[in-house]
């Protein structure tokens, strides 16, 4: 994939933090680029890195969301854990250059707008104190309990010995 930009890779590492457990969507992408860069990129940037980096086919869209693809996960799989945003941020640029994908697939465009309503959400939730936007919790569906969350009696009070 030639050329690289510095955003492409943000785009990535900030789209597998978001969509953990679910697509992401447009807020929380914009909330974990400003998490991992510190500084949220223009919204013209932003859209044209997610319709770039679909056409090589490392992003896809997903019930209103963005994903990875199969060739993305590979590229952001095997980070070190320990590492700060900055040194994953480099070798994933290293693996894009490195990746020889044709520009045949279908582009995912985001409009512009949509972006700049996320990013305006972003920043009136950052002034006032919100919920984090980046990993809501999802609620459970019906009353199920997790395994091995039971209830236990309590231990009886120990009796001194006189």
């Amino acid at each position: 994939m030639h050329p690289v930009n510095d955003i492409d890779a943000l785009l990535l590492l900030a789209i597998a933090l978001a969509a953990k457990r679910r697509p992401a969507e447009p807020a929380a992408l914009v909330a974990a680029a400003d998490l991992l860069q510190g500084a949220l990129p223009a919204e013209a940037k932003l859209a044209e890195a997610i319709e770039r980096l679909s056409r090589h086919g490392l992003v896809v869209e997903a019930d209103g969301g963005l994903t990875l693809a199969p060739a993305a996960q590979a590229l952001v799989a095997d980070l070190p854990r320990k590492a700060d945003a900055a040194e994953r941020l480099f070798r994933i640029r290293e693996r894009l250059v490195a990746h020889p994908s044709p520009g045949d697939h279908p582009p995912v465009v985001l409009a512009a707008e949509l972006l700049a309503a996320a990013v305006a959400a972003h920043r009136a939730a950052a002034q006032g104190r919100g919920k984090n936007l980046l990993l809501p919790k999802p609620r459970p569906e019906g009353d199920q309990k997790r395994p091995g969350q039971r209830q236990r009696k309590p231990l009886p009070a120990r009796r001194r010995k006189d």
